[in-house]
């Protein structure tokens, strides 16, 4: 009975774990793999399920004068979805997707203005989005009164990005680069106890696929090729948790993001009259490494219901070059067992504290952001066979 009592907890507190830090936080980062999953009973597990972020983060001064352009961060969506195959009691293996990084961006006129007085290009709007495909297994084995697990896999993961400025409008695309990665674990699901650190590779991006369209009014040079790359950063993570009670479970995590490999997005457009054919450009982040904590209780009321609440901060990856600030979060979530299957939902709330950036710092203008607010709320629902 308190085995069972407890394991219910854990499955769910750290399915609601990440949502806490997805609002604005970490940098570009978004989506994490499902692969908790694999940790739960059943020969057949599969998940599936969505978060809606909405940050409202604006500038509030731009070049030394006060801004009334409206908040420049664009809600967005993170899909996920997961499915567990138990192939032995020792061997287990998960197929995985979410979007891992992601940012969408519209600045207003103010800020376009600031923007090409400073010599930039005077950006409305940018977006990237990567997709993760991934296989992850599972090779356990007994260790004292728990199992020791170790997790090994690949993923595929793609990179669109789009940019629309005063001269144009930039796509670049790369629709295959791999990384992967490694775990290891042990638990005892007696007491639901569980200790894990999980190893995410780094990848490099190479936007061989791309375009820039001139503003006929700017250059008569229409269409042409356009080129880039960049990379996206390794990251670690160790997460904790433990039953405390029947029925009630402690849980945490530290997560470490190498940011720092994004220091600058380089791309190429095609321009007959520049030497080469091509001019050279860059997007300027100079970002720092991340460190995300998190803390969290989780309480199994009865057989049908559960919930958990969890306390998150996230440390500001950016040294001037834009703003992207430390971020506290608090969440909240609920688990129901409903039909042949587990229904959760969940919301959070974050405050981004206030920053800066400067031309000295690698920005294309001046300008400032007070303390703002950032929401979520997510569901996924899940069936075992």
């Amino acid at each position: 009975m308190a085995k069972q009592f407890f394991k219910s907890g854990v499955v769910f507190a750290v399915g609601f774990g990440a949502l806490a830090s997805v609002a604005n936080a970490g940098g570009f980062s978004r989506g994490e793999a499902d692969t908790d999953i694999l940790f739960e009973d059943g020969t057949y597990v599969a998940r599936g399920g969505v978060i809606y972020v909405s940050p409202h983060r604006k500038f509030d001064t731009i070049a030394g004068a006060a801004a009334t352009d409206d908040r420049y961060s664009n809600d967005y969506w993170i899909p996920s979805f997961a499915a567990k195959f138990q192939m032995s009691e020792n061997l287990g293996c998960a197929f995985t997707y979410t979007q891992p990084f992601g940012a969408d961006a519209d600045y207003g006129p103010e800020a376009q203005t600031a923007s090409l007085l400073s010599g930039g290009a005077g950006a409305s709007h940018k977006d990237f989005i990567t997709n993760e495909y991934g296989a992850t297994c599972d090779v356990s084995a007994q260790a004292g009164k728990g199992r020791v697990h170790f997790l090994g896999g690949v993923f595929l993961q793609d990179f669109k990005y789009t940019a629309n400025a005063y001269r144009g409008d930039l796509k670049l695309e790369d629709n295959a680069a791999f990384g992967y990665r490694l775990g290891v674990a042990y638990d005892i699901p007696e007491y639901a106890m569980r200790a894990q650190l999980m190893y995410r590779s780094k990848v490099k991006h190479d936007a061989d696929e791309g375009s820039f369209d001139w503003d006929p009014a700017i250059a008569p040079f229409g269409l042409q090729d356009a080129f880039g790359s960049g990379t996206l950063p390794q990251s670690l993570k160790l997460s904790l948790q433990t039953g405390v009670a029947p029925g009630w479970l402690v849980y945490g995590s530290v997560k470490w993001t190498d940011w720092s490999v994004l220091q600058t997005l380089d791309y190429s457009v095609g321009n007959p009259l520049a030497p080469g054919g091509y001019t050279p450009q860059q997007d300027v982040y100079n970002w720092k490494d991340g460190w995300t904590l998190q803390a969290g209780v989780a309480h199994k009321f009865n057989e049908q219901f559960a919930g958990t609440v969890n306390v998150t901060w996230d440390s500001g990856v950016g040294t001037g070059a834009d703003i992207y600030s430390d971020t506290w979060s608090v969440a909240a979530g609920v688990s129901v067992k409903a039909g042949p299957g587990e229904l959760r939902f969940g919301g959070a709330v974050s405050y981004l504290t206030e920053g800066s950036q400067s031309l000295a710092d690698g920005a294309s203008y001046n300008a400032t952001a007070d303390g703002d607010w950032a929401y979520a709320v997510s569901g996924s629902y899940r069936i075992t066979f």
